[in-house]
């Protein structure tokens, strides 16, 4: 495969020979064909920042051949050489996408100039293609798994809306994703280069949210001992992301309205307004539209936040989706906690398709966590997952929290604790004087212990 090369389209066998030597003095890697039907083949195999075409060339011409190149490669830059330039072929040109247009016969110092001209621009875009590929991967549409022709709906909802710059409103059960959903709205838009702030409206005590929201001047209120910037300037330029905007109180949503409406805030004890320039997406797993109706939310607010709406569908509304979900925290907890477990088993699966999740993906990833991490095999089975959660045969919600980073380091501890004991009380035919030995701890500890893990019971 052609990597990084210029490909020249010459039909003039002259014109080529010259090319091809001024580019080897150039020390430029190239590849030089006679006619565009080649040139689209070269670009089918291979990868070419930059093309130098004729225009005059049999078959297909230059134009038309660039054309086809840039549906192949939208980053391949081009440059035109013809024998007879006029003002309507240049500008031709220029609309299929040329960067620059010569006259023959070529002036090096000219041509050599513009070549490097176009590399740099070329490897430009490449290395921006190459950015947005793994902001893509990173907070893109590649983090909201599954293929069901809801959240199908979803990600093609987010294409759309990303590019224009309109107040999102997302809808969805706790632990849905709506968070993810907002980070692929934001490094999707024109904004993605700018901050993506968030605030969780319900985590703040309502005292403390404008002063959060736009910040306050030293001194504003008992405990402010210094200035400080709130979250609608800190987004300015880029995106406000509002979770769980259902649990603000009135007063706070009138101020949220006004900053929206007049694009400015005014700290709290401050004297003057400060400009902001900001993308606002909200999101609740309340009914907004139940609330208005009940006056616990303001009509003209949610009109405001809610130019587009996206309804996050709930996992047991899309259970085709939980086996790509289920492996996706198969592997990444596999890696956190340097396991090598291989699969979920058959009838484990099952048991997750069956369940309700009424903590959707949240609940999922949770059990999928604590499972890998007290798993005695390379498989998950059924029975690890009963274990672990015994009101899952009866499809009854598992009230466990998530597990923090020491709580997970504590099981993975005790489970390895467990596996010593019992390997030592098997080598010294469960003699346990002879096993606390073994293990150089008293006979005592391992009684205290063997009773913590249930091992003999």
């Amino acid at each position: 495969m052609a990597l990084d090369k210029i490909l020249v389209v010459e039909d003039d066998e002259g014109g080529r020979f010259f090319l091809s030597e001024f580019l080897k003095t150039e020390k430029r890697e190239f590849v030089a064909v006679a006619d565009g039907e080649s040139a689209v083949k070269e670009m089918q195999a291979g990868d070419f920042p930059l093309a130098i075409l004729d225009y005059n060339l049999p078959g297909i011409d230059g134009l038309e051949t660039f054309r086809q190149l840039r549906e192949i490669n939208p980053d391949t830059e081009g440059i035109m050489i013809t024998a007879f330039g006029n003002k309507d072929l240049a500008m031709n040109a220029v609309n299929v996408g040329i960067l620059d247009f010569f006259n023959k016969p070529l002036e090096l110092a000219e041509i050599r100039i513009v070549i490097r001209r176009a590399w740099e621009r070329a490897q430009l875009k490449r290395e921006v293609s190459e950015l947005r590929r793994r902001v893509r991967s990173q907070f893109g549409l590649d983090r909201i798994l599954g293929s069901s022709p809801g959240i199908c709906a979803v990600k093609e909802c987010i294409e759309k809306v990303a590019e224009n710059d309109v107040s999102v409103l997302i809808q969805g059960e706790s632990g849905t994703g709506k968070e993810l959903v907002a980070q692929a709205l934001h490094y999707l838009s024109p904004r993605c280069k700018g901050p993506f702030i968030k605030v969780n409206c319900a985590a703040l005590p309502m005292d403390l949210l404008e002063a959060e929201f736009f910040g306050h001047e030293k001194g504003a209120f008992t405990g402010a001992v210094k200035k400080k910037r709130g979250k609608f300037e800190l987004a300015s330029g880029g995106t406000l992301f509002l979770d769980e905007i259902g649990d603000m109180s009135p007063a706070t949503q009138m101020k949220i309205l006004r900053a929206i409406q007049e694009n400015e805030i005014e700290p709290v004890g401050g004297e003057h307004s400060i400009k902001i320039d900001i993308r606002l997406i909200a999101a609740t797993n309340k009914n907004l539209e139940r609330a208005v109706q009940e006056g616990e939310f303001r009509e003209d607010l949610f009109y405001r936040l809610n130019v587009v709406n996206l309804q996050i569908p709930p996992l047991r509304e899309r259970r085709e989706d939980i086996p790509e979900i289920a492996q996706h925290f198969l592997r990444m907890y596999n890696e956190k906690f340097k396991k090598d477990i291989e699969s979920i088993s058959k009838e484990a699966m099952e048991l997750l398709l069956n369940y309700s999740w009424p903590g959707n993906i949240r609940e999922l990833e949770n059990i999928i966590q604590r499972v890998i991490v007290l798993a005695y095999n390379n498989v998950l089975e059924k029975n690890d997952f009963l274990r672990c959660y015994p009101s899952f045969e009866k499809n009854a919600p598992v009230s466990s929290p998530v597990l923090s980073f020491q709580e997970n380091v504590d099981a993975v501890v005790a489970w390895t604790e467990k596996q010593l004991i019992l390997d030592g009380l098997r080598e010294e035919n469960w003699k346990r004087q002879e096993t606390a030995d073994r293990l150089n701890i008293s006979r005592k500890s391992l009684h205290n212990k063997m009773k913590k893990y249930g091992i003999g019971e």
